[in-house]
């Protein structure tokens, strides 16, 4: 069988848009047939009025014609109206001869939005690179990275769909064009837009995308077998309308409505066949092949049962896709028997609704986008179907070890995803919150360890910045492998992927002994200035985390085996000491009330937290009972506790932290930094952004040295967030320190 090549509906420099309107019609529902008509006369118009340039084919193709043409493949899909008007517009947007903003004027935003849809996608069309290779030779990966892309970008599937009928046309349109033309749109189309179309179900098109592109790719081999299946035409025919008719009548006798056809024979797929199986052209099955309709799924396994009862069928060739469909949706009963002469059939069985899903995909979903309520409710469908498709699209990610495997498995695979270009044009896929760093390790670990910087579409970004989809990245690198040992804090956001998380680690545990212990206790003590933990025995401190010297803690800790905050947690413990002996009675029993704080030997009073050092959970506290609030709770090293317990200790008592706790605790925080216009704005904006409360603040400037000092109150849980908190804001521009206040001197 011949491909199928539609021929332009315009044979002269004239179009007749009744005529075309009539045709239009007839496969899908107008709404408002002047408004497309509208859009035709503005689409010849514009084109009339400009300047024509040969396109991507080298002819002075017709940008309005084409648009009719499209228009008319979408229509056989059965789409919108919207749909079809964008189809009319967009290859005169595409070529400049119409603009963006007077479609959305003239016609809506709708409509603007599916053209600008189908222009993002046209990006990647000058990205990808084509290679002289076979089709089995194709980069496999990187195809199915820029079909993930391309869908991704999709908000509307009318998009995709609106550029696989402009590619359509495309590949229609270079069949006299040279040789290399020819190959490089046949080549994108084969790569990219037929397997885009298999995922979105559209049969009706992979096929022929699929054929065309085989066409050009691999010219001998498409003669060859489009010969041989000419030469066996007639001899074919016969046969096929013999056993037709033996079907048909069996399926009548058992009182099951069918509709009985031949299956069109699609030349690379036989190919395809034959290479897969090594097998020659007359042992493919589906040359002879039948394709059986009937009203329900029952029927499919009814008629089934009919046609083994007829010939014998072999084993192998059978498959269910009704109890397992496709990866793409696809559902139907597959098999082939020995027929007539000892001949092999094969034979789909489906239901109509099957069939519209093979042949139309996502497409036929527009169908049910009626008006009544029993068609709208039908329209689920078609969001499922979307739904499904992301699904399907979003599975695959690389993996370099069956330990990052692991790790990725329990990690990563839930996440959503997102496609990002290299400089040269080629996909990396990431997860969705990733940062420059994630993508120079994906492309390759060198290129992580000696990232120094990093562009996003041109512009210098912080190495921390959440990249978006359709972002092109490129990373600045340095001569050296040199990490910063801060891409492994969790709490900056450097790093969101388990896989470059590991191989950081493991750069620093392959480096030198001598050099991990530097950095650890660099790191280490840093972090304890910034908490303002003092008085520690590093001795104590190795022992409390499992080390038997702080050379070892400060080595694990350079390497990245231990958590710098868990080892901080152990530092406040050994800098200030819990009470040995803190005896807890039950509290006296009051309704509707639970403390935060357990209180020793006096049962359940009223607690306030000091404004002075403001404790917070894990920190050892002291109360102290005052007149008329209660019990103030204070840090148990707290200046101001300590000038109290001199003067009136009688009134010290011992508290605890209790099970149940207050879910934010006031800390005070002291920024230093160079003063600039926006500063506290931005770490407002720092703030906000992770839902911090503030509670308090003060600000002061000192202009001879431009520097200014700001403290902020703000409400923590515990610790570890206070920790992030404190790296998020030490990040922003201009801040040199930003330290924990938990003691005041009185004056």
């Amino acid at each position: 069988m011949k491909v199928r090549e539609d021929q332009p509906v315009f044979s002269d420099g004239t179009v007749d848009l009744e005529a075309w309107l009539a045709r239009v019609e007839s496969k899908t529902a107008i709404v408002d047939e002047e408004e497309l008509l509208r859009a035709c006369r503005i689409a010849r118009t514009a084109e009339q009025e400009a300047d024509h340039r040969a396109n991507e084919w080298g002819e002075n193709t017709s940008a309005f014609k084409t648009g009719l043409e499209m228009a008319e493949i979408l229509a056989d899909l059965g789409l919108d109206q919207d749909a079809l008007v964008a189809a009319v517009l967009y290859r005169t947007v595409r070529e400049e001869e119409l603009d963006v903003e007077t479609v959305k004027d003239q016609f809506g935003p709708k409509v603007a939005n599916l053209i600008s849809g189908v222009m993002r996608m046209a990006a990647i069309h000058h990205q990808q690179k084509s290679t002289k290779v076979s089709v089995f030779g194709q980069n496999e990966t990187q195809g199915e990275a820029v079909r993930k892309m391309l869908v991704a970008m999709i908000d509307d599937v009318r998009v995709a769909l609106i550029k696989l009928a402009e590619r359509t046309c495309a590949i229609r349109a270079v069949k006299k064009a040279p040789a290399a033309r020819r190959y490089k749109v046949a080549r994108e189309v084969f790569d990219i837009y037929a397997p885009l179309a298999h995922r979105l179900g559209v049969g009706h098109l992979k096929w022929e995308l699929e054929d065309l592109a085989f066409r050009y790719i691999e010219p001998q081999d498409y003669k060859k077998i489009a010969k041989l299946l000419d030469e066996k035409r007639l001899d074919r025919q016969e046969y096929i309308q013999k056993v037709q008719s033996l079907i048909s009548h069996e399926i009548e006798e058992a009182g099951i409505t069918a509709q009985i056809q031949g299956r069109a024979k699609h030349i690379y797929s036989i190919w395809r066949k034959m290479k897969r199986k090594n097998i020659t052209f007359s042992q493919v099955y589906d040359i002879r092949a039948f394709r059986i309709l009937v009203p329900q799924v029952r029927d499919c396994y009814s008629v089934l049962g009919i046609v083994h009862s007829l010939w014998r069928h072999i084993p192998r060739e059978f498959d269910d896709y009704i109890a397992s469909p496709k990866q793409n949706g696809y559902r139907s009963l597959h098999t082939a028997v020995i027929g007539p002469e000892g001949k092999v059939v094969e034979i789909q069985i489906r239901t109509q609704e099957m069939h519209d899903d093979a042949e139309l995909g996502v497409c036929a979903h527009w169908l049910y986008k009626g008006t009544d309520a029993k068609k709208a409710s039908q329209s689920r469908g078609y969001e499922e179907k979307v739904s499904w498709l992301r699904q399907v699209l979003e599975w695959h990610d690389e993996l370099g070890g069956i330990d990052e495997m692991v790790e990725e498995l329990g990690v990563d695979v839930t996440v959503d995803r997102i496609y990002v270009l290299t400089p040269d044009g080629h996909v990396v896929d990431l997860a969705s919150d990733a940062t420059p760093i994630d993508f120079a390790y994906k492309v390759h670990t060198d290129i992580g360890h000696r990232c120094r910087g990093a562009k996003v579409n041109g512009r210098i970004v912080p190495l921390n910045t959440a990249l978006k989809i359709g972002d092109q990245v490129e990373i600045m690198t340095g001569s050296d492998p040199s990490p910063s040992r801060d891409w492994l804090n969790a709490d900056l956001g450097y790093v969101r992927s388990s896989r470059a998380r590991a191989k950081i680690k493991h750069w620093f545990k392959s480096q030198d002994w001598d050099i991990n212990v530097r950095d650890g206790r660099e790191m280490l003590l840093r972090e304890l200035r910034r908490f303002n933990i003092a008085n520690v025995d590093m001795k104590q401190l190795a022992q409390s985390v499992n080390f038997n010297d702080e050379d070892n803690m400060f080595a694990a800790l350079g390497a990245g085996d231990i958590r710098l905050m868990h080892v901080v947690h152990h530092a406040e413990d050994i800098a200030n000491p819990p009470k040995e002996k803190q005896i807890q009675f039950k509290e006296a029993k009051q309704q509707n009330h639970t403390s935060d704080l357990v209180i020793q030997g006096v049962g359940n009073l009223l607690t306030t937290i000091a404004n002075c050092c403001k404790p917070v959970p894990g920190d050892p506290v002291v109360g102290f009972i005052t007149v008329g609030r209660g019990v103030s709770i204070h840090r148990d090293d707290c200046v101001n506790l300590l000038q109290l317990k001199s003067k009136e200790p009688e009134r010290i008592i011992d508290v605890s932290w209790g099970g149940q706790v207050r879910t934010t605790y006031p800390v005070e925080l002291l920024i230093l930094a160079y003063d600039r216009t926006g500063l506290l704005k931005d770490l407002m904006t720092v703030l906000a952004n992770i839902g911090v409360n503030i509670i308090g603040m003060n600000t002061a400037s000192n202009k001879s040295n431009n520097s200014a000092e700001m403290t902020i109150t703000v409400e923590v849980e515990d610790l570890q967030s206070l920790s992030r908190i404190m790296a998020l804001l030490s990040k922003v521009p201009n801040v040199a320190d930003v330290r924990r206040v938990y003691t005041k001197s009185v004056h």
